[in-house]
């Protein structure tokens, strides 16, 4: 289905012209989106076809994004082409089987000029969090068009490309954190930060409380890209901070809440396999030595990131 507005029955945006320097690949202003969020997309196109006025933008919507309203602009004509989703989303509680898979805006646009293309979205947490999606755009002008639909390989770097996709990285929403029980021992929001390029190793934080009347150990876990993970404590000695590994394991004594954080207590993920990436949701276990393995899901924080704030959790 194909739904078209004449330009004469559009409402002006706002939205006009910039005199500004042309940056070489068409990109969203905000370049991150979080799971079942809305996200407003604002489509920046710095530039013509060699020099030809841009006459018409196409935006072609990824699976896993629903409930898309493109934003009217004065002079051009709207087009929406609808599609079948692979399978029912829920949309505002509703199963909802098709939507826009394409958003089309047909004007003129001068090469010297700029100006930003806007539409909103859902993405959903079909796709997943740590992932960049791309929503490929065809820039057609007078006598060219630049098609900008080259999407990276995995572990690929984007700016390699020709004519790269724009792209947005997904992040978990924060009520994903969660808490764990396994017995009288409650584990609560895990977390890690994203690492550098090129790290080795990654942090692993959380809350444990034991409820019960006998003290219990945390030993160790399993986590999904690391060879091995460890407890570790870390401790100031003669005004320099040292770390050194648990070997016996981390006593939670009866009624005691024992926090995991940076600077303090903490599991090491030794060996990565790939560094850890800002939204991501990861599985792993916590060894206890009298609970025994109970599986969580770590949520990946910025680099500087703060623990997830008390609260925001679901019961497991």
């Amino acid at each position: 289905m194909k739904i078209s507005f004449p330009a004469g029955a559009l409402v002006a945006t706002g939205l006009f012209a910039l005199s500004a320097p042309a940056m070489a690949h068409v990109s969203f202003e905000t370049p991150q989106a979080t799971q079942n969020s809305t996200y407003k997309a604002v489509l920046r196109i710095p530039h013509g076809c060699a020099g030809a006025p841009t006459l018409k933008v196409s935006v072609r919507i990824p699976d896993g994004v629903v409930a898309v309203k493109p934003m009217p602009k004065a002079g051009w004509i709207l087009d929406m082409v609808e599609k079948t989703y692979p399978k029912p989303v829920m949309v505002s509680g509703q199963p909802v089987t098709a939507g826009i898979g394409e958003i089309i805006w047909s004007g003129s646009l001068a090469d010297e000029h700029f100006d930003e293309f806007v539409f909103q979205a859902r993405v959903t947490d079909a796709v997943e969090a740590g992932s960049e999606l791309a929503f490929p755009v065809v820039q057609t002008c007078a006598t060219a068009s630049e098609a900008w639909t080259e999407i990276a390989a995995p572990g690929q770097d984007s700016q390699a490309l020709n004519r790269p996709a724009p792209t947005i990285r997904i992040v978990a929403a924060p009520s994903s954190a969660k808490s764990y029980t396994a017995g009288p021992i409650t584990i609560e929001q895990p977390w890690s930060r994203a690492t550098p390029a090129g790290a080795k190793v990654g942090g692993g934080y959380l809350r444990v409380t034991n409820t019960g009347r006998e003290p219990d150990r945390l030993v160790g876990g399993t986590f999904p890209l690391a060879a091995k993970v460890e407890v570790h404590e870390m401790s100031l000695v003669d005004n320099v901070m040292r770390m050194k590994q648990l070997a016996g394991g981390l006593e939670i004594a009866p009624g005691a809440t024992v926090e995991l954080k940076p600077g303090g207590h903490h599991l090491m993920f030794l060996d990565l396999r790939e560094g850890l990436k800002e939204g991501q949701v990861l599985r792993g276990t916590l060894v206890f030595e009298k609970a025994g393995p109970v599986e969580v899901e770590y949520q990946v924080r910025p680099m500087s990131g703060d623990a997830p704030a008390a609260g925001a959790h679901q019961h497991h």
